[in-house]
């Protein structure tokens, strides 16, 4: 049976952070509906090597080096982008970085490039193609949020900080653009994804980091993002795994609690991980080690393999809040 999809084929895409994880799972998971994909990241060998790999599935490739921390390199892309096909169609706001460690002990400049990277790499992503939607009165913006735009991240303030300002900043320009009735901007919140994100992290807590299970595939969010350009009008807001909700609603109705007990899981696992050394990771420059789709971590199975630790946080959180009203009373 032959892969069709009326709502891709043909369209240009912009995909920022395609040089793995997400973004690189995004990028195969259009290809074989023979999109035009623009992809960008710093790395450029590992967008060429990805480049072969749509092109073989149908796509049609077009590689821009690109750091979104420099607004000109993210209006160059843009540029690129609509002079190819003579249109822009869909933006995806995806490159991001992390960085882990006590916030005082964590160097400014390491809060600040999270900051540039993730909160104003997708500013400068939307200003640059935002004339050009408003130009051809159609284009959609997608933004690869995470939960962490709702849930925060203890020793990683600066990561957390970009989160929660990033939904701000999308929900700020939802309200502006409803004079555009055919622009839209759509954000994603997955919850833990298995991909190399965590290997190239800036590490400053002096142990190694995992992701927290349940960990999901990233080519659910690619599959999400998909639905997404097929009708952006109905996904606003897209929350990938059921994770993602429980930790919004759980952050939403018992706020110091979800946070406390957070800091307290991940002093937890500091106390038994092992050393290692500080490093910057990707924060500064490219990396050339874990440029693939997948990290590693991810729990085999269907999405149904990851109930038992959902049901296992649920017990633990009601355990645990009935504890605290029992001690307060």
């Amino acid at each position: 049976m032959s892969i069709s999809n009326r709502s891709v084929t043909g369209k240009t895409i912009v995909i920022t952070g395609a040089s793995s994880g997400a973004g690189r799972a995004a990028a195969l998971e259009f290809a074989p509906y023979k999109p035009y994909l623009v992809i960008a990241a710093r790395n450029k060998n590992s967008l060429n090597e990805l480049a072969e790999e749509c092109t073989a599935l149908g796509a049609k490739v077009l590689v821009v080096q690109t750091d979104v921390t420099d607004p000109k390199a993210v209006i160059n892309l843009a540029n690129q982008a609509q002079d190819w096909q003579g249109q822009l169609d869909v933006w995806i706001n995806n490159a991001g970085v992390l960085a882990a460690g006590d916030f005082d002990k964590t160097p400014m400049e390491v809060h600040q490039q999270i900051i540039e990277t993730n909160l104003l790499g997708y500013m400068n992503g939307a200003h640059a193609v935002l004339p050009i939607f408003k130009s051809q009165q159609h284009g959609v913006i997608i933004n690869n949020i995470s939960i962490g735009g709702y849930l925060p991240v203890p020793y990683g303030a600066g990561y957390t900080a970009s989160k929660f300002g990033l939904r701000g900043f999308s929900e700020a320009l939802k309200a502006e653009l409803t004079a555009w009735p055919q622009i839209y901007v759509c954000d994603l919140f997955p919850a833990f994804l298995d991909t190399p994100g965590i290997y190239h992290s800036g590490n400053y807590t002096g142990k190694v980091l995992k992701p927290a299970p349940p960990v999901y595939d990233p080519k659910r969010l690619a599959q999400a993002m998909l639905k997404v350009v097929e009708n952006p009008g109905n996904h606003a807001n897209t929350y990938v795994g059921s994770a993602s909700l429980l930790l919004k609603f759980s952050h939403a109705l018992f706020p110091e609690l979800t946070t406390k007990l957070t800091g307290l899981v991940m002093r937890r696992y500091f106390n038994v991980a092992d050393d290692l050394p500080a490093t910057n990771g990707n924060l500064f420059n490219t990396v050339k080690y874990g440029m693939s789709t997948h990290g590693g971590f991810g729990t085999s199975g269907k999405p149904k393999a990851h109930r038992k630790y959902l049901a296992a946080a649920l017990l633990a959180g009601l355990a645990t809040s009935a504890l605290v009203v029992g001690l307060k009373k």
